[in-house]
C-alpha cells in the first residue's frame, strides 16, 4: 500500500471558493462567502436565470465570516470586527445600491455587538445588545432596520452578566449570581427593578443557558435544561409563573450546544423566517434532528436523502418552500444544495472545496476509550489512507473550551496530518460538553489532573492496540487546547516528542484576572467552579501548580507557539512569558504572531503561515512527510 499524493497545506487549508450559502427570504437568490481580494467576503447570487453574481462587501483587511439576510430581501447584515479584537460591529449591506458602502449600523469605538436577533413578530428591526455606554454592561437596544436607527429598550441594571429577553409583554433579564445561580426575572426598565420568575443551577451551564431565546408568541423562553436528568433537553420557561415544562427530549443524546461557543456552527433549533420552531438538533457520534412540525417533516426526509452526511446550515425562503442548505462530512465538507418542496426540484449548488478528492482523504471513526478511573471518553480516531495503521506517529488534538466537544466532520488538521502519515485523535475528554452533566462536571477540580490523565489513557489505548509508536506523539490545540498542549510539555514531557500550542494559557491566575471586565463576573460557573479562584490565597497556590508557566523547568519537550497580537482572550504577554522562559532555558521554541489576529486566526495567509509551520515542525521531530522538504 502507498499513501495518497501529497496535498499542499494550501489545498487544504485555503480559502473555500464558496461557503455558507444562505437563501434570501422570496427564494431568489443565495448569499455565500467567497474569496475578494484574498479575504473572505459576501456576494450574491440569482437562482433563476442568469447568475448575476456580485461581491456585495468589500474588505481587504480580515475575512468576514458572519453574515445573515434581513426579513427585507434588499439588505443583509454582517459582523465584523477589528484585526480579531472581538469588537463586534454591526454593517448593512443595501443590495438595491450597487454602489453604496456598507453601513455601520454601530459605529461606536471599543464598543461590542453581543445576541443579534431578528425577532419574527417585530418585523424590519433587529434586537441587540451593546456596551457603548459602559464597556461592562450590555443594554438592549432596538434597531430600525431602515433607517438605522436605534432604540434603547433597556438599560443594563448594574449587572455585568444581564443577558436580556424580549417577551410579548415586556424585558426579562438573564443574570448569575455570585453563588454562580441563573435568575430569570422581569425588568422594569424604568426603574431597574427585577422581580424574579426563576432560578437555574448555573453549574449546569458554565458557558451559559442554552438555547435561551424568547417562543415565537413572546410568552416563553426556549432553554436548554438538565433539571431532573443527566442529559441536555428542550423546555420552555413561563414568563408569567416560571414553570419549566419539556418540549423536546432524546433518550440517550444531548441537545447540540456547540453553536453557543463557535456562532458560526449550525444552531440548536431549526427555525423558519417567521421563528416558528421547526427541528431539534441532538449529536452524538452521529447527529439527530427531531422534526416539531409536519411540514418541516416531508422536508427533513427529502433534504437528508440529499447526502450521507449530517445536515448543516438550513435556510428557507418565507413560504418554507425553497431550502438551500449544507452538510456536515468528514471527507466532502459543506457539500450545498438547493431544493424546491413544491416541485421536489433538487440541485448540488456547489463544493467548497471541489480540488479535494473524498477517496483521497481519510474517513473519521467514532471510537470510545475508558479513562483508568472507568469513564467513556467518546472520541474520533483518523487514520491515514493507503499504509497500514501500525506504530504509526500519533498526533493528539484538543479540542478548546473545554465546554464543548469535538464530533464527526472535516476536520483540516486531521485530513492534513493523515495525509502526512499520521494517525490523529480526538478525544472528548471530561469537562467535554454534550455527554451529560456527570461527564462535564467530573472536570471540576481537574485542570492538568485528570482532565489530562484522559489525554494520556487516550495515548496509551492507541499505542495497546498498535496504531501509535509511544516515541512519536505530539500533542497540538488551541486555547483550551494549547492549554492542554503545554500540560503535556511540562507535566509529562517523557510522554510527547513535539507540542504545538495555539493561543494557549500558560498562567491560569493571570488569564483570570485579566479577562474583559464584561467577562470577570461571569466566571463563577466556569473558571471559578473548575480551576479555583485565584483572589482566594488558598485556591491561588493550587492555580499556581496547575500553571504551565510555573513549571518551566520541566519543560525540555520541543514546541510550538502560535498566538494573535490582538487576542482579548490570552494576550500576547501569556505566550511572550512562556516562550523567553524556555528559550533562556535552551528549549527548542519556535514562535509565530501575527499582529492582525485576535484569539481566532482566521486571515487566510496567517493560517497557511500556521499549517505549514506546523507541517514542518511536526515532520522534523515525529519523521512525517512534509511539503516543506
Amino acid at each position: 500500500m502507498a499513501l495518497p499524493p501529497l496535498l499542499p497545506v494550501e489545498e487544504i487549508y485555503g480559502s473555500p471558493e464558496r461557503a455558507g450559502a444562505s437563501i434570501s427570504p422570496d427564494g431568489t437568490r443565495i448569499a455565500f462567502l467567497a474569496p475578494w481580494k484574498n479575504r473572505l467576503n459576501v456576494w450574491v447570487e440569482n437562482l433563476d436565470g442568469p447568475a448575476d453574481t456580485r461581491c456585495v462587501t468589500a474588505d481587504e483587511t480580515r475575512s468576514v465570516t458572519l453574515f445573515e439576510w434581513t426579513d427585507d430581501p434588499r439588505r443583509l447584515l454582517y459582523l465584523q470586527d477589528d484585526g480579531g479584537d472581538e469588537n463586534w460591529h454591526l454593517f448593512r449591506v443595501d443590495l438595491d445600491d450597487p454602489g453604496s458602502e456598507p453601513v455601520d449600523l454601530t459605529p461606536f469605538p471599543g464598543a461590542r455587538v453581543l445576541g443579534l436577533d431578528q425577532p419574527g413578530r417585530r418585523p424590519g428591526t433587529a434586537l441587540l445588545h451593546l456596551n457603548a455606554r459602559d464597556a461592562a454592561e450590555f443594554d438592549l437596544h432596538e434597531l430600525d432596520l431602515a433607517t438605522g436607527e436605534l432604540t434603547l429598550l433597556a438599560r443594563n441594571p448594574g449587572d455585568s452578566t444581564c443577558g436580556f429577553l424580549l417577551g410579548a409583554d415586556g424585558v426579562y433579564t438573564n443574570t448569575t449570581t455570585r453563588e454562580g445561580v441563573i435568575e430569570l426575572s422581569r425588568l422594569d426598565p424604568s426603574t431597574g427593578r427585577r422581580t424574579p420568575i426563576t432560578t437555574i443551577d448555573g453549574a449546569d451551564h458554565p458557558v451559559g443557558v442554552h438555547p435561551f431565546e424568547s417562543t415565537p408568541d413572546g410568552t416563553g423562553a426556549l432553554i436548554g435544561s438538565h433539571h431532573g436528568s443527566d442529559r441536555l433537553r428542550l423546555a420552555r420557561v413561563d414568563l408569567a409563573t416560571g414553570e419549566e415544562t419539556e418540549v423536546d427530549s432524546h433518550p440517550t443524546l444531548d441537545l447540540d450546544s456547540r453553536s453557543l461557543v463557535f456562532p458560526s456552527l449550525p444552531p440548536t433549533l431549526i427555525r423558519d423566517r417567521n421563528k416558528k420552531l421547526l427541528g431539534v438538533r441532538y449529536l452524538g457520534e452521529r447527529q439527530v434532528i427531531h422534526a416539531l412540525d409536519p411540514h418541516f417533516a416531508e422536508v427533513l426526509g427529502r433534504l437528508e436523502g440529499l447526502s450521507d452526511g449530517d445536515l448543516a446550515s438550513v435556510s428557507t425562503d418565507s413560504h418554507g418552500r425553497r431550502w438551500v442548505v449544507s452538510f456536515t462530512h468528514d471527507r466532502d465538507p459543506g457539500a450545498t444544495w438547493f431544493y424546491d418542496h413544491s416541485t421536489g426540484e433538487s440541485r448540488l449548488l456547489f463544493r467548497p472545496y471541489p480540488h479535494l478528492d473524498p477517496d483521497a482523504l481519510a474517513p473519521m471513526r467514532p471510537v470510545t476509550i475508558t479513562a483508568r478511573d472507568g469513564l467513556k471518553l467518546p472520541s474520533y480516531l483518523t487514520l491515514p489512507v493507503g499504509i497500514e495503521p501500525s506504530d504509526l506517529p500519533l498526533v493528539l488534538t484538543v479540542h478548546g473550551g473545554p465546554w464543548t466537544r469535538d464530533s464527526w466532520g472535516f476536520n483540516k488538521n486531521a485530513q492534513l496530518m493523515a495525509n502526512r502519515g499520521y494517525a490523529v485523535l480526538q478525544v472528548n475528554f471530561r469537562g467535554s460538553t454534550g455527554f451529560g452533566k456527570a461527564h462535564m462536571k467530573a472536570a471540576i477540580g481537574e485542570y492538568a489532573g485528570a482532565m489530562h490523565d484522559d489525554l494520556i489513557d487516550a495515548v496509551d489505548w492507541a499505542v495497546s492496540r498498535g496504531y501509535a509508536d509511544p516515541d512519536r506523539v505530539a500533542i497540538v490545540g488551541g486555547s483550551y487546547g494549547g492549554y492542554a498542549a503545554l500540560v503535556g510539555a511540562a507535566f509529562t514531557p517523557d510522554r510527547f516528542a513535539a507540542a504545538v500550542d495555539v493561543v494557549g494559557i500558560s498562567d491560569l491566575a493571570r488569564y483570570m484576572r485579566e479577562q474583559p471586565s464584561f467577562v470577570r463576573p461571569g466566571l463563577a460557573n466556569n473558571w471559578f467552579r473548575y480551576v479555583g479562584d485565584p483572589d482566594d490565597p488558598a485556591q491561588e497556590a493550587d492555580i499556581r501548580a496547575r500553571s504551565p508557566i510555573h513549571r518551566i523547568d520541566r519543560i525540555r519537550t520541543p514546541l510550538l507557539v502560535v498566538q494573535g497580537a490582538n487576542d482579548s482572550r490570552v494576550p500576547r504577554a501569556e505566550s511572550d512569558r512562556i516562550v523567553q522562559g524556555l528559550r533562556d532555558r535552551g528549549v527548542t521554541t519556535e514562535y509565530l504572531v501575527f499582529d492582525d489576529e485576535g484569539h481566532d486566526i482566521v486571515n487566510p495567509e496567517n493560517l497557511l503561515a500556521t499549517f505549514g509551520a506546523t507541517e514542518r515542525f511536526l515532520a522534523e521531530h515525529l519523521g512525517g512527510r512534509s511539503d516543506n522538504h
